[in-house]
């Protein structure tokens, strides 16, 4: 399977995903959906904060260059952030590669975090 299809089907399909992109930790962009544009400074600025997530306190987290608010991680796996009443990131590490989903629109964030997690969880069982 493409990466392309990740997104497309692993995330996006599932509807609780409005925009996502895969990177690999290099910084190297595999895959990303329609009006989504993250930079490779800006995964690599998350990338770096699976090992020191302080400086995200004070900048937040830039994906697409949208801010969204830092709420919280899991060390070395998982990054949070919110934009607004209804809208975040859910940012999680595999092997090779982060996951980035974004959610909006009332859209509940679990569910994101969710759907983010499996794929990350399938990713690292196969070896990225």
């Amino acid at each position: 399977m493409s990466w392309q299809t990740y997104v497309d089907s692993s995330l996006l399909g599932t509807g609780h995903v409005q925009k996502a992109a895969i990177f690999g930790l290099d910084g190297t962009q595999w895959a990303t959906s329609a009006g989504f544009a993250p930079t490779a400074a800006e995964a690599k600025k998350v990338i770096g904060a699976f090992s020191d997530a302080s400086p995200l306190y004070g900048s937040g987290i830039h994906l697409g260059g949208t801010k969204y608010t830092f709420l919280r991680e899991n060390p070395g796996r998982s990054i949070y952030g919110r934009l607004g009443g209804d809208a975040g990131c859910c940012i999680v590490k595999s092997g090779k590669a982060i996951i980035i989903g974004l959610y909006e629109g009332g859209t509940a964030a679990g569910n994101c975090v969710n759907v983010c997690e499996k794929l990350a969880d399938y990713l690292i069982s196969v070896g990225y």
